[in-house]
């Protein structure tokens, strides 16, 4: 595994959503939550279309958060069953892991939308 280091929180978080996008995360974004919210700095959000898809994306966090030794505080599933929204909590950052359903009817975007959008995706061409 390759070593990866960042000089900020922001990088970090900027890497893992291209990170997903590379693994065909649909929609990938971060957000700037900075002086908005007390527990985190940065969401990043993409949406999965199945749950090999989203297994997939969770193990490419988790090597990613390992090659920058960045520590996840906390996997975790909307229900204890549930596969349609996962999220993974590295303390400033925190990954949403949503299906199509899960991120229209949760809005992170839009409840949150003060907060700068710092990268998004560029749509396939």
């Amino acid at each position: 595994m390759e070593d990866t280091s960042f000089d900020s929180s922001r990088s970090a978080a900027i890497a893992l959503g291209k990170m997903l996008s590379e693994h065909k995360g649909i929609d990938a974004v971060v957000l700037d939550l900075t002086g908005l919210n007390a527990w985190t700095d940065f969401f990043v959000i993409a949406t999965v279309t199945s749950s090999t898809h989203l297994n997939g994306l969770q193990r490419h966090v988790k090597d990613l958060a390992a090659s920058a030794s960045l520590t996840i505080l906390r996997r975790q599933r909307k229900a204890a069953s549930d596969d349609e929204w996962n999220l993974i909590d590295m303390g400033d950052i925190v990954v949403h892991l949503m299906t199509v359903r899960s991120r229209a009817f949760y809005e992170l975007e839009r409840l949150w939308s003060s907060a700068p959008v710092v990268w998004h995706a560029e749509a396939p061409q």
